[in-house]
């Protein structure tokens, strides 16, 4: 124990962590157990004060980009810069106190070997300290500063994905002491991704698939399945339901991994959201803080995009949304994102308009796959 205590003091004087890594729980209770000693330590000290938490800064001015040298995936990452929770700022008290408060609920968790969701510690947190937590998103931004502050992920928190993942498609996936599961016998609804980490990180997967497909929505998800497209085209098709969550974009990566010459595609809509989910699967999320270099794949753009355009017609396409400038702004300033995609993007502000996948079916329902086939062939995907 001494020794732990040791490496986990070590840890915390070492200012160039800048990453979040899943380590087991006992080491995650020694870091929280020295992040007690040491404010004890300067509370007791001749000199008494109420010291700060000093974390990896996560703003998007911290953000930094990878370029792979041995590889084709690129992804975002926050460098070394440090902001603090402190109890003597008014504005920043009870963020201080949220941070105390969640190691606590942390450290039991770990104790009981347990997992929860965040809706679940939500709750938790709602009935145990009703003065400091009255929304979901507070306790999820707190969260955030207690991996920031011990820089381990959450699920070496204990916490656990909720995960909207489904899979269909060319591919066998056995958990541990099961039976296999054939993904194309799914139906629309597909497989449900699980939120334990641990748990898909121990599938067996087998394919004979020559793609992934990764979808936007969830309606053109079931289209596809229900089409049975992964027989026409032999692929996995994977989607979360909109912006990905961790263990969506855990399982992609394991596949990623597991079937390296199986490219990535993407299909979502032609607007700054679809472009937004794309790089998320591409890139990472500088909102998921020290996880956000996680999990990055190199998915190509299959469509919707702008050359797509004359096969829609103009009463289907509808004007951009105020949401749509902001998310096209925030893309703009990602100095990681690509040219070709910049130039979509700028078409999309130019025009003012967007498109939906769903505006393919003026040519009929089952145009979905024909239209995937054919840019497939062309290997017209960037």
């Amino acid at each position: 124990m001494d020794d732990l205590c040791k490496s986990s003091m070590k840890f915390f004087s070492d200012q160039h962590l800048c990453y979040a890594d899943i380590i087991p729980p006992y080491e995650v209770r020694a870091r929280i157990q020295v992040a007690v000693l040491n404010f004890l330590k300067i509370l007791n000290s001749p000199d008494p004060a109420i010291s700060d938490l000093p974390m990896i800064n996560r703003n998007s001015s911290n953000s930094r980009v990878s370029e792979g040298l041995l590889t084709d995936v690129s992804w975002i990452f926050l460098s070394h810069s440090f902001c603090t929770r402190s109890l003597m700022r008014s504005n920043a008290a009870k963020a201080f106190i949220r941070v105390w408060k969640v190691m606590e609920m942390c450290f039991d968790i770990l104790i009981q070997e347990k997992r929860v969701t965040q809706r679940e510690l939500f709750y938790k947190l709602l009935c145990d300290s009703p003065d400091y937590f009255s929304s979901q998103s507070q306790v999820n931004r707190t969260i955030q500063d207690v991996v920031a502050l011990l820089r381990c992920s959450r699920y070496s928190l204990g916490i656990m994905a909720s995960s909207r993942g489904l899979v269909a498609g060319r591919i066998l996936l056995q958990e541990p002491n099961q039976e296999a599961v054939d993904c194309s016998a799914c139906g629309s609804s597909g497989y449900a991704i699980s939120g334990d980490l641990k748990l898909l990180e121990s599938l067996v997967m087998k394919t004979d698939a020559r793609y992934i497909i990764v979808v936007e929505k969830h309606a053109i998800f079931q289209r596809l399945a229900e089409d049975h497209v992964f027989n026409q085209i032999p692929s996995i098709l994977l989607t979360a339901k909109g912006y990905p969550d961790i263990a969506t974009r855990f399982l992609l990566h394991r596949m990623s991994r597991a079937f390296p010459d199986l490219p990535i595609l993407a299909l979502v809509d032609w607007n700054p959201a679809g472009l937004g989910i794309l790089s998320t699967y591409k890139f990472g999320s500088i909102g998921m803080g020290l996880e956000a270099y996680r999990y990055a794949c190199n998915v190509k753009w299959l469509g919707l995009r702008g050359d797509d355009l004359q096969l829609i017609p103009d009463q289907s396409l509808a004007p951009l949304k105020p949401r749509d400038l902001q998310i096209a702004k925030s893309l703009i300033s990602l100095e990681i994102l690509q040219e070709n995609y910049r130039e979509e993007l700028a078409l999309m502000m130019q025009s003012g308009r967007r498109a939906d996948i769903e505006a393919l079916y003026f040519h009929g329902y089952d145009y979905l796959g024909k239209y995937i086939a054919k840019k497939i062939v062309q290997a017209n995907y960037i």
